[in-house]
């Protein structure tokens, strides 16, 4: 029924100035509006509302993630654009890209609020 409709991601966020700032000209993604309600951007044709909220607690997992084609240059990218790649105890490889038993390679970084992100090349 959903297969054939656009997906449209969610991130909280309590500060739409320095939201706009890291998902527009950090990750150089395309601003769509800002209202009352969410700063919109978009990413490759797929909308994600980052959506003013109160106060929240961020979640301890990736709430969302980008495939992409080469890790490598990808990461180089947002660490030239200040990103920093989270290093969790179960990655070995001191760049912070973790290879999955299955051969996905990920890499995670938050936003500002501290939502946790990804990037991921799979096989």
């Amino acid at each position: 029924m959903l297969s054939q409709c656009d997906l449209m991601g969610f991130v909280p966020i309590t500060n739409a100035d320095r939201a706009r700032a890291f998902y527009v000209d950090t990750l150089k993604l395309q601003f769509i509006s800002n209202d009352q309600f969410a700063l919109v951007v978009r990413a490759n044709g797929n909308d994600i509302r980052c959506t003013h909220v109160g106060t929240f607690t961020p979640a301890p997992y990736t709430i969302c993630g980008w495939k992409v084609t080469d890790i490598n240059t990808t990461a180089s990218e947002l660490i030239a654009a200040g990103v920093v790649f989270e290093k969790y105890p179960f990655v070995e490889d001191p760049s912070g890209i973790w290879t999955a038993p299955g051969g996905a390679r990920i890499g995670w970084f938050k936003d500002p609020e501290g939502n946790i992100l990804s990037i991921s090349q799979h096989p």
